[in-house]
């Protein structure tokens, strides 16, 4: 039988090794009774899929992938490389779309997340953005992001939107927002509603993450931003909607909504990722993610 393996990023200094920086997952997945094999990530972004899975060997079992983010048209390169190769990745390029980007899980998570509206490309004028503030009422915080990522260590400069009535400020917040993201900015533009989260002594959010595979939890930790975090979250409610978004490998983010602001205090869910490229936070025991991620691979 072919041994169960995860495909990692190398080294970009030494292209036969793992990166540095998963180096401990490597650890936990030979731990597990896991190989790994290697992928040249530089190249993949570079546009050259077929040199990134070079050392990739042919015709071995199905792979999950652990590393680094990959944009939604370098991740189906990459599926297609593989595939040429004889190695399939468990997750596709759909179900990596559907669970790494906002518009691919947002109406399935409806219930439980912050409303949401959202602008594909880039460069939206002023019509475009008092369009999509209308949809969210028109007045009230918000916050800015992409399809992905947010910029809220600029917390002030380009995410946080006090009142969405105050073009001015939405159109100074994007345009700092699409700067400093450049090159890296995913998908689109989205805008989301703020909501009051509880929050830790030192101000930040607590978060907890949770990895899921098949619809099951298999590991809950706090969020890599605050390693220290003890929260346990109830998922009675979040179960249900990961099983529906029907994706292997996923996680979610949740925090309590306050209440603050009238709302009803509970369990929110912050984000949803693709498992594969999901930080997991300094310190924690990695091991029952990937013994499930292996016991599953040919599920």
């Amino acid at each position: 039988m072919t041994e169960p393996a995860v495909l990692l990023p190398s080294d970009p200094l030494m292209i036969r090794r793992v990166d540095p920086h998963f180096a401990h997952e490597a650890e936990a997945i030979a731990a597990a009774g896991g190989g790994r094999v290697l992928l040249d990530h530089d190249a993949l972004l570079a546009g050259d899929a077929e040199a990134a899975v070079r050392r990739v060997p042919a015709a071995g079992g199905p792979l999950w992938y652990r590393g680094w983010m990959i944009p939604t048209a370098e991740y189906a390169a990459l599926a297609a490389a593989l595939a040429a190769r004889g190695r399939l990745l468990l997750t596709g390029p759909d179900g990596y779309a559907a669970a790494h980007e906002l518009p691919g899980w947002y109406r399935t998570f409806e219930p439980l997340t912050p409303a949401s509206t959202w602008l594909p490309g880039s460069g939206w004028g002023r019509a475009e953005l008092a369009a999509a503030a209308t949809e969210l009422g028109g007045r009230g915080p918000a916050v800015v992001k992409d399809y992905v990522k947010s910029r809220k260590h600029e917390w002030a400069e380009a995410c946080y939107l006090p009142d969405l009535a105050d073009l001015d400020a939405v159109e100074r917040v994007v345009g700092r927002f699409t700067e400093l993201q450049g090159s890296f900015l995913a998908g689109g533009l989205v805008l989301r509603r703020f909501e009051s989260f509880v929050r830790a002594a030192d101000g930040r959010t607590e978060e907890a993450r949770v990895w899921w595979l098949d619809g099951e939890p298999v590991l809950v930790g706090p969020h890599p931003d605050c390693p220290a975090s003890t929260v346990a979250p109830d998922l009675s409610a979040v179960g249900p909607l990961v099983r529906r978004l029907g994706c292997r490998f996923v996680t979610t983010d949740l925090a309590r909504r306050t209440g603050a602001d009238g709302s009803a205090p509970g369990w929110r869910v912050v984000e949803v990722g693709d498992g594969q490229v999901s930080e997991l936070p300094s310190g924690v025991d990695a091991g029952p993610l990937f013994r499930a991620l292996l016991n599953a691979w040919s599920g």
